[in-house]
């Protein structure tokens, strides 16, 4: 986004609208802490940046990029001085799953942390199969995750593993706490702006792309519309695509009949890239009760 032109235009548009404006740039040297500043006086949000291994050797491998992970600390540390809320995104994939007990110590090294955002790859796009965790150890991560979550400094959240929900609820469970599906979850309770129920491809969620095309998500690329010639209110609670993604008991394999599926639903963008079934089951779900 910083390679635009009319970036700080559009920021002070959505503001000037009432929108709530976050960004994710890209760790390059166009991010500069002045640029950082006047993204602080227009009132973003917040900056979120993607680090994808506790150290420099698995980021870097990572991005296929030398030196990213070094400018990547140095826009933590810029954000931090100009008073920019901070994100970080951290992709899960099988090369760095083993690494994520070791990005605790960093995270809360990191003045100004507000939320981890933790993505479980999705073979679209440039993702491939054979880069994913496997079910087993997508569960091990998201029970490591849940643990974590009830100490952590920071809010924690999943982005295509919506079954973080799922196993949230059977850890209090275990602890004899409340698991009901009311339950408040992590990190609710301390985040204005939060949805208070989860938010999947088509639920909660929109996207739309630089042409305009609507997508349920970035990572389901399947059209239901264009913002130049359709309505996106329109697109978003009436295409059958994006009411059908919201109707978990029309969903096909084990995800129709688990118990969590309100709640949970699988993620669709994975379902599809695996399936070619955007309601189909989840791939990715180890829950043997699904």
């Amino acid at each position: 986004p910083m390679k635009r032109p009319d970036l700080y235009e559009i920021i002070a548009e959505a503001k000037r609208l009432g929108l709530r404006v976050a960004m994710t740039p890209s760790a390059t040297p166009l991010v500069t802490k002045d640029a950082l500043a006047r993204l602080q006086d227009l009132g973003i949000a917040r900056l979120a940046i993607s680090l994808d291994g506790a150290d420099a050797e698995t980021h870097d491998r990572f991005r296929n990029v030398a030196g990213s992970y070094q400018r990547t600390m140095e826009i933590l540390r810029d954000a931090h001085d100009v008073g920019l809320p901070l994100q970080i995104n951290t992709t899960v994939t099988r090369y760095n799953f083993e690494e994520m007990v070791a990005f605790r110590p960093l995270l809360e090294n990191l003045p100004g942390l507000a939320l981890w955002s933790v993505f479980f790859l999705v073979p679209t796009g440039r993702g491939r199969n054979r880069d994913q965790v496997t079910a087993d150890e997508c569960e091990a991560v998201l029970c490591d995750m849940e643990e974590y979550s009830r100490v952590a400094p920071f809010d924690i959240k999943t982005t295509a593993a919506p079954h973080f929900r799922r196993v949230v609820l059977q850890a209090r469970a275990a602890r004899g706490e409340d698991a009901s599906f009311g339950a408040r979850l992590p990190g609710l309770a301390r985040s204005p702006g939060r949805a208070p129920r989860g938010v999947t491809d088509g639920c909660g969620f929109v996207f739309i792309s630089h042409t305009g095309e609507i997508f349920p998500s970035g990572f389901l690329p399947l059209n239901v519309g264009n913002v130049r010639t359709d309505s996106l209110v329109d697109a978003y609670r009436n295409h059958p695509l994006m009411k059908a993604l919201r109707q978990p008991d029309g969903f096909t394999g084990k995800c129709s009949t688990c118990d969590y599926r309100t709640l949970c639903g699988g993620s669709r963008a994975r379902a599809y890239a695996m399936t070619g079934d955007p309601l189909g089951s989840d791939p990715l779900c180890a829950w043997a009760g699904a």
